[in-house]
């Protein structure tokens, strides 16, 4: 995104994870599966794959590992974008 020169404010999950409260904010009527990072060793212990957890369980998960967020994540106004697509960014540079 820096070599887009996008502007952008960012958040280090590892250092500064997200609260329950804030994810749900996050997710609100989206499908939360989205969020949840497939290539994760714990989504693969907990074969969430086949045996998804529950909305609030998967917010708790997310809450207590990071690292099982599906990232990059970038949230522009009412809008969420998962992983990094040059091209997709490309257009957000080119509407802003």
């Amino acid at each position: 995104m820096q070599k887009l020169n996008l502007d952008f404010d960012s958040r280090d999950l590892d250092k500064q994870s997200l609260s329950e409260a804030e994810l749900d904010r996050l997710i609100g009527d989206r499908d939360y599966k989205f969020f949840l990072n497939t290539r994760n060793e714990l989504y693969r212990q907990q074969d969430m794959k086949n045996k998804p957890p529950s909305r609030p369980q998967a917010i708790k998960l997310l809450a207590k590992n990071p690292n099982l967020i599906r990232r990059p994540l970038l949230v522009r106004e009412t809008e969420i974008l998962f992983g990094f697509d040059e091209e997709t960014y490309n257009q957000l540079k080119k509407s802003k």
